[in-house]
């Protein structure tokens, strides 16, 4: 999601910051906070403040995401039509993130991408989060595919040892990728650079 289809990593951090200023005093670099990525956010917040108040801190982070969504997070341009055209096509599309429920939640409800999704697989979801590729291997036994009928579309490392795990192929996308430069330095199989690009090379595939 975050990266690849919605624009939110600014929210994300503001979100992250708006809690640990509260609760530690101390405003975190986009370093600090990628390297709590892994785990849904209430255990990545319980990690960055301890556990005494992690209640009322989560509370905070869900209402600050909630309350500056529209401000601070977009769609990609291009997104829609490339949902709108996979599904014309009939082709299964499940959400694979490491976000909690209630964040993906927000973010699909708010830019009416719900719809789109045959599935939708959060770190809540999952035994174990990613970089494990636990929730794309949940998808695949839910509609009984192959891994060679599955493509994972990504932004990061975790995206790419996560779909080397469950065997599939993934297209590494770097339009807004917070590590693009590592991500260019993996064996993905395919990349992109930009959404429109994407989407000419979807075309070409179910032409």
């Amino acid at each position: 999601m975050d990266g690849t289809l919605t624009q939110t990593n600014q929210l994300i951090y503001d979100s992250f910051n708006h809690v640990a200023e509260k609760y530690i005093n101390k405003r975190l670099s986009e370093k600090e906070i990628i390297a709590l990525f892994g785990p849904p956010e209430k255990e990545a917040v319980e990690n960055m403040i301890g556990s005494d108040h992690i209640e009322s801190a989560m509370n905070d982070y869900y209402s600050f995401y909630h309350e500056r969504h529209n401000t601070l997070a977009s769609l990609y341009p291009g997104i829609i039509e490339i949902l709108e055209f996979l599904k014309s096509k009939k082709v299964i599309i499940g959400l694979f993130t490491g976000k909690g429920r209630r964040t993906t939640d927000i973010t699909l409800e708010q830019f009416g991408i719900k719809k789109y999704f045959d599935v939708t697989m959060t770190g809540d979801d999952v035994e174990i989060f990613k970089p494990s590729g636990d929730g794309i291997i949940k998808i695949i036994r839910k509609f009984s595919l192959k891994p060679a009928e599955v493509l994972m579309v990504g932004d990061s490392i975790a995206d790419f040892k996560a779909s080397r795990e469950a065997e599939v192929e993934i297209a590494s996308v770097v339009w807004d990728s917070y590590s693009k430069h590592d991500v260019m330095q993996l064996s993905s199989d395919y990349f992109f650079h930009n959404v429109s690009e994407f989407y000419e090379w979807l075309k070409r595939i179910y032409a």
